[in-house]
């Protein structure tokens, strides 16, 4: 993939399901076996992202505070957020 970077919004938002969340509020968000961490625009999209494998949790993102603090993002042609890894202090846990 030849992207290039992109300012996000100020949130960004992701969907996971409550199995992850002990991990996630711990380590934050790895790409694991993906090329990048993947981000929805709005909490919609990020619902059906999580509902694919239950549950789902909505995990709000303090993009533009990363991305302030020199974290890097791209926007894919389907419009999906993309960056390496989203560090536990920038999630908030509230859905």
């Amino acid at each position: 993939m030849n992207l290039a970077e992109t300012e996000p919004s100020e949130y960004l938002y992701h969907g996971t399901v409550g199995k992850f969340m002990d991990n996630i509020q711990k380590e934050g968000l790895k790409k694991m076996s993906r090329q990048h961490v993947h981000l929805s625009k709005d909490k919609e999209t990020a619902i059906k992202v999580g509902s694919r494998r239950g549950l789902p949790q909505i995990l709000t993102v303090r993009s533009g505070a990363m991305h302030k603090d020199g974290f890097k993002f791209y926007l894919s042609e389907n419009n999906v957020w993309l960056t390496d890894e989203v560090p536990a202090k920038y999630i908030e846990f509230k859905s």
